[in-house]
C-alpha cells in the first residue's frame, strides 16, 4: 500500500460500509491516510492524495477499493465483560500517561482495573495525573460503559519489563493487558481482548495492530512504512506444533508475533514462564527485545499466541530525528540481546543454528525495508547497515551485563526454554 512520505499526512478512520464522505481537513496536509472499518472492524489501512487538504467522496472510495479491496463479510470480533487489568508501564511521561489512560477509560469494557507502574521517577508529577481519575489513585472512575479502577504503583527498579511484571503481580484478573503511554486504545479495544480469550481456552497471549496516530513529520512517516509495527488485518494463530507458512526462522521470529505496545496474556500462563526477562526492553542496558522474546518463550513452551486484527491502538510515533535515532538503536540492541540469549541457551541454540541462512535473509530484508521508507535519512545517517550491525553486537553484550544485574537486583531472567 502506497504511502505518501514527502509530505504531512492527515490521519482519519473511514466506515466502508456508510456512505463515504469527502476528506475536508488544513491544507498543509498532502495526503490522508486512513484506517478502513467493515461494520466496526478493521480490514486495511488506505492513503488517498490530497488537493489543498481535500478529496472528493469518490476519491476516498477508489482508494478504498484499490488498497483495500472491494467489501466482503467480515468475522464480527468476539466480545466479553469479563474483568480485565490494563498495565501501563512509564516513567517521566505524565502527560503521555493521561491520554493513554483517558483512552482506555472511554473504551466500551465495562469492568476495567487500570494499574500505572511508575518506574523510578524523578518526581510525583505521574502519581498526581493518575489521582486525577480517582482519589488517591485508587476509585472508581464515572464513565459511560461501566466500571473502570485507576490504581497508581510505584516501582522503585527502572525498565519496561520490570514494571510489567510489576503489574502483572499486581493483578487480580485472570486476563492482563499491556500497553505503552504513547498509545491511545480503541473503544472496542479491551472487550474484543476479552472475547477473544473467552473464545479460545489454548490462547495464553494475543496482540493486535499498532497504527499511527499522526503522520506530521518525516520521522513519524518513516517509523510507520520502515519499522512495520502493524501486522495487517488477517487474523493469524501460532503454536509450535503448527508452523506458519513462510516462516523459515518460525518461532525464532519476534516481529512475526506483535510488539509490546498492544499485547495481553492469560495471566497464569505469564506467570509460569517467568514474565518479562528483565535482562531486556526499554529501561534496560539491552534497550530492547523484550516483548519477542516474551512471545517465542511462550511458542516454545507449547502455548498458543494469536493476533487479532481487531484489537487495535493509536500509536504516537517519535516525531524527531533523535527520538527516531534512539528508537532505531534500541530496535536493533534489543535483538542483539535476544540473539545472545538464544546462543547462551543450548537447546535454543541449536535450534536455532538450522534457521540460521534464513535469519541472515530477513535482516537484510529488514535493512533494505528500512532503507527505502528513508528511516536512515531520516536519523540523520546515509546508511543504517553498518550502524545497525554495531548496535547488535553492543546488544550482546548489554544482555550478558544486564542479566547480571537483574539476578543481582532479584530480578527476573527466565530461561527461553524450561528444562
Amino acid at each position: 500500500m502506497a504511502i505518501a512520505r514527502n509530505g504531512p499526512t492527515w490521519v482519519g478512520q473511514v466506515e466502508r460500509r456508510d456512505e463515504f464522505a469527502d476528506v475536508v481537513v488544513d491544507d498543509h496536509f498532502v495526503a490522508a491516510r486512513l484506517l478502513v472499518t467493515a461494520g466496526g472492524t478493521p480490514v486495511g489501512l488506505a492513503t488517498v492524495e490530497l488537493a489543498d487538504g481535500k478529496a472528493t467522496a469518490d476519491e476516498v472510495r477508489a482508494a478504498v477499493e484499490a488498497q483495500v479491496g472491494r467489501d466482503r463479510e467480515v468475522l464480527v470480533p468476539p466480545t466479553s465483560d469479563e474483568p480485565i487489568t490494563v498495565v501501563i508501564a512509564t516513567r517521566n511521561r505524565a502527560e503521555s500517561v493521561r491520554r493513554c489512560v483517558r483512552a482506555v477509560l472511554a473504551g466500551d469494557h465495562p469492568d476495567i482495573t487500570v494499574i500505572v507502574v511508575d518506574n523510578d521517577p524523578d518526581d510525583d508529577s505521574t502519581e498526581r495525573v493518575v489521582a486525577e481519575f480517582g482519589e488517591g489513585g485508587i476509585g472508581e472512575f464515572n464513565r459511560e460503559y461501566g466500571r473502570a479502577e485507576v490504581r497508581y504503583v510505584r516501582e522503585n527498579r527502572r525498565g519496561a519489563s520490570v514494571g510489567r511484571n510489576r503489574g502483572l503481580q499486581e493483578a487480580r484478573t485472570r486476563i492482563v493487558a499491556f500497553t505503552d503511554d504513547d498509545t491511545e486504545a480503541d473503544r472496542h479495544w479491551a472487550s474484543r481482548i476479552a472475547g477473544a480469550f473467552a473464545t479460545d481456552s489454548d490462547l495464553a497471549c494475543l496482540s493486535g495492530p499498532v497504527v499511527a496516530a499522526r503522520l506530521d513529520t518525516e520521522q513519524e512517516r518513516a517509523s510507520e512504512f520502515g519499522l512495520v509495527w502493524n501486522k495487517g488485518f488477517q487474523g493469524r494463530r501460532f503454536r509450535l506444533s503448527e508452523p506458519p507458512p513462510g516462516s523459515a526462522i518460525f518461532p525464532f521470529s519476534p516481529g512475526l508475533y506483535g510488539i509490546g505496545a498492544n499485547f495481553a496474556v492469560r495471566a497464569e500462563a505469564a506467570r509460569r514462564v517467568g514474565g518479562m526477562d528483565e535482562a531486556l526492553g526499554p529501561g534496560s542496558p539491552a534497550l530492547g527485545g523484550e516483548d519477542g522474546e516474551f512471545m517465542v518463550r511462550l511458542v516454545l513452551a507449547r502455548y498458543a499466541v494469536a493476533y487479532v486484527p481487531g484489537v487495535l491502538v493509536w500509536h504516537h510515533h517519535r516525531s524527531s530525528p533523535d527520538e527516531l535515532r534512539k528508537q532505531v538503536r534500541g530496535y536493533a540492541m534489543g535483538l542483539g540481546a535476544f540473539l545472545t540469549k538464544i546462543a547462551l541457551d543450548r537447546r535454543a541454540g541449536l535450534m536455532a543454528l538450522q534457521r540460521l541462512p534464513a535469519a541472515v535473509n530477513q535482516l537484510r530484508h529488514i535493512n533494505e525495508r528500512e532503507a527505502e521508507a528513508g528511516v536512515g535519512a531520516s536519523v540523520g545517517a546515509a546508511s543504517t547497515g553498518a550502524e545497525r550491525l554495531r548496535w547488535m553486537l553492543n546488544g550482546g553484550s548489554a544482555y550478558v551485563r544486564g542479566r547480571r544485574a537483574a539476578r543481582r537486583a532479584g530480578g527476573r531472567v527466565p530461561p527461553l526454554v524450561r528444562r
